[in-house]
């Protein structure tokens, strides 16, 4: 039963896009987005830069330790079952974590957790690598560099290719794994360039593009 509902839930993921999780589900938002929000209200700019393949050393790491002593570690580094064991049990270890992750978020690196380190990051973008449902820059051509969607992206480095490839063959389509589907870059677009598709959609998109870029 128990792989069950590894499966159930890792297959709804892998439809829906992996990292759906991070941006709908995941109650350390809360912790994270107020980091987030106290560094724009106080103007606090830039930060440590790391590598975004930290989050599958991190993975890596855990799921190890969980083979090697053939326990559940991997929930010792669960930040959701860290949060619910602190909001159940009261004050303790689990909440000088998650101080600990706010801190992170605050002072050292703008969304550090979740775009760097976060275990469960890594493994749901790691489900989601072909999922699905994604987001994709239908109207692309209609783009008026305000750069708002950047901005507003928890994952910036994944617009550019699906936004500015037309020249280069690449698809409209967001494939890669760290969007966590957020819809951000759809809302904040005064264009209407994002919007939510399937990734086989691309490839109708993709040759008319293509054409049109080779007759200019």
């Amino acid at each position: 039963m128990p792989l069950l509902g590894v499966a159930i839930v890792a297959g709804f993921y892998f439809l829906v896009g992996g990292r759906v999780f991070c941006s709908w589900v995941c109650p350390v938002n809360m912790i994270t987005d107020a980091a987030h929000w106290l560094r724009e209200r106080l103007g606090i700019r830039g930060g440590a830069r790391f590598s975004r393949n930290l989050r599958y050393w991190m993975l890596g790491m855990v799921l190890l330790l969980s083979a090697v002593t053939g326990t559940m570690a991997y929930e010792m580094f669960n930040p959701v079952s860290i949060l619910h064991r602190g909001i159940i049990f009261g004050v303790g270890l689990a909440w000088s974590v998650v101080i600990a992750i706010f801190l992170f978020d605050f002072l050292v690196a703008k969304r550090g957790w979740c775009t760097h380190l976060c275990p469960m990051g890594g493994l749901y973008s790691v489900i989601g690598r072909y999922s699905l449902l994604k987001i994709a820059a239908d109207k692309r051509e209609a783009c008026n560099d305000c750069m708002d969607c950047f901005i507003v992206c928890p994952e910036p480095q994944v617009i550019k290719p699906a936004l500015k490839g037309a020249k280069k063959g690449l698809s409209p389509v967001i494939l890669a794994s760290e969007c966590t589907n957020c819809g951000r870059c759809i809302d904040v677009c005064s264009e209407d360039v994002f919007s939510f598709g399937t990734r086989f959609n691309k490839y109708e998109k993709l040759g008319s593009e293509i054409g049109s870029a080779q007759k200019v």
